[in-house]
């Protein structure tokens, strides 16, 4: 998603978060909370935890989160740190880069 695409969609729904990533995400594949959950390997209470925001997920599960649906593990390890950070009251925003490799 390019940052005016986010940004737009930001402006109307108001700031992207883990949770409703994965909401917005299931709901386009028109899953219930039920499979979605079985396919993520979790309980449905945990997965509407998440998405209702009750709760986060580590950084190793947003990992394996995206690498079970396919999707960048980059985004959803971003959200995961964002959602610690706006949960503990800390007003920085996540930002990751690929590691620099040195030309050999």
């Amino acid at each position: 998603m390019t940052t005016n695409a986010l940004e737009y969609f930001e402006k109307k729904l108001g700031k992207l978060t883990f949770g409703k990533m994965l909401w917005s995400l299931r709901k386009c594949d028109e899953i219930s909370q039920t499979e979605f959950a079985k396919k993520l390997g979790v309980s449905k209470q945990y997965l509407c935890d998440i998405e209702k925001e009750r709760t986060g997920v580590s950084v190793e599960k947003a990992q394996e989160m995206a690498k079970t649906l396919g999707y960048s593990e980059k985004q959803f390890i971003r959200l995961a740190l964002q959602d610690q950070l706006t949960h503990a009251g800390i007003k920085f925003e996540i930002h990751l880069e690929e590691p620099y490799k040195n030309a050999a």
